[in-house]
């Protein structure tokens, strides 16, 4: 390397949406500006969304992160508020143009700690084929989701993570958003009523989904005959496309419950981070915008395997043709999801909270205990104590 060469250095998440157009993203823009060197790195699913980012603030330039992340970030000042190195015109474009709460979710303290590159809520998949031998047809209810279950055939991504995020959707679609009190998670009603509904449908779920996350599912659902729907799981818009996987998957909304709309999934995705300890920082946030940009998001980004936060991608006609029609199909789901807390300290009640809800689910102890036990997390996380 040249000594006239800058060079960045960036971190993401192990899979095709999270790493190729990471990388193809910084080739291009090596190719427009000369000198300049961006190396992505990767860390596992679930790294990312448990490891500190205060411990890769240090080692990287560019991170890519969790947006339940933001307060943390507004506490300890590893990432930098873009506004110190991004236009007002720019942010308000990207602010205009979310899917869903996208790129509020990064906002914290009005100050916007990370970009939004990548867009995502739980959403159903479905064989058709295989619902097509079966007589069947992708369920539009809760009642008819459960019918399908009773078969087997039914895959939903159960590891802690997961069924903590699948309990917040149950009680946000019954009418009350978690996390909203500074006492409790949930009201009784309402929390117990949620954990029962995941109880009764895990009894129905291949034990293997216990240890499975939502590309681990997609992987079964794709790879293999084994299971033909899955009503909610974090999407990824590459299994919808032709010749990624032996079978591609036709994403939708999700079923409705009794007495309400369609389930409302708890919002995830990703955004593009800029550390503080960066030498780097205006050449930073250059890719950054470069990478968020309309034009970017809507072709070369999704070309690579991505799955875009701006809004022009998901309505885009090209983006759609290769994916099945994907982000349209989906994008629905993503403008009502719930945007999970942000607090700093949830994140440890978030480490903390999947684990015995998805002991219970397995079939360890009732309802009531694990409501406590998670109204104790979360005071003690609300406090700083957890």
């Amino acid at each position: 390397m040249s000594a006239s060469t800058v060079e960045l250095r960036g971190i993401t998440w192990n899979h095709t949406r999270g790493f190729l157009p990471m990388v193809a993203t910084a080739q291009r823009f090596e190719e427009l500006n000369p000198g300049v060197r961006i190396t992505w790195q990767k860390r596992s699913l679930q790294a990312f969304a448990d490891e500190p980012i205060d411990q890769l603030a240090s080692a990287y330039d560019l991170l890519v992160i969790d947006h339940p992340w933001a307060g943390f970030a507004a506490h300890s000042g590893v990432i930098v508020p873009l506004e110190s190195h991004l236009s007002a015109d720019l942010l308000q474009d990207l602010a205009a143009n979310s899917v869903g709460a996208s790129h509020e979710s990064y906002r914290y303290n009005d100050q916007q700690w990370a970009l939004a590159i990548d867009a995502a809520t739980p959403v159903a998949s479905a064989r058709v084929d295989l619902l097509k031998d079966m007589d069947m047809t992708i369920p539009g209810t809760w009642e008819e989701l459960m019918r399908l279950a009773e078969h087997g055939k039914v895959a939903v991504p159960s590891i802690p993570q997961d069924t903590l995020m699948n309990f917040y959707m149950l009680c946000s679609t019954l009418g009350e958003d978690p996390c909203q009190h500074e006492d409790e998670v949930v009201t009784r009603d309402i929390g117990l009523k949620s954990l029962e509904m995941l109880r009764a449908l895990s009894e129905r779920l291949d034990r293997r989904n216990f240890d499975w996350n939502p590309i681990q599912v997609y992987e079964a659902m794709t790879q293999t005959d084994a299971f033909a729907y899955c009503p909610f799981a974090y999407g990824y818009s590459n299994y919808a496309k032709a010749h990624y996987a032996r079978r591609i998957l036709k994403f939708s909304d999700m079923v409705t419950l009794p007495g309400t709309g369609r389930c409302r999934s708890t919002l995830g995705g990703t955004g593009l981070a800029i550390s503080s300890r960066s030498k780097h920082k205006a050449l930073a946030a250059e890719y950054a915008q470069f990478v968020a940009n309309a034009t970017m998001q809507s072709h070369f980004y999704v070309e690579f395997g991505g799955q875009p936060g701006h809004r022009a991608a998901w309505l885009n006609e090209d983006s759609n043709r290769k994916t099945n029609n994907y982000f349209k199909d989906t994008l629905a789901a993503l403008d009502r999801a719930f945007l999970r807390p942000r607090y700093n300290g949830h994140m440890a009640f978030q480490d903390n909270a999947g684990e015995p809800i998805r002991a219970y689910l397995m079939g360890e102890g009732s309802a009531g205990p694990l409501l406590d036990k998670l109204n104790t997390l979360y005071r003690a996380s609300r406090k700083g104590t957890l």
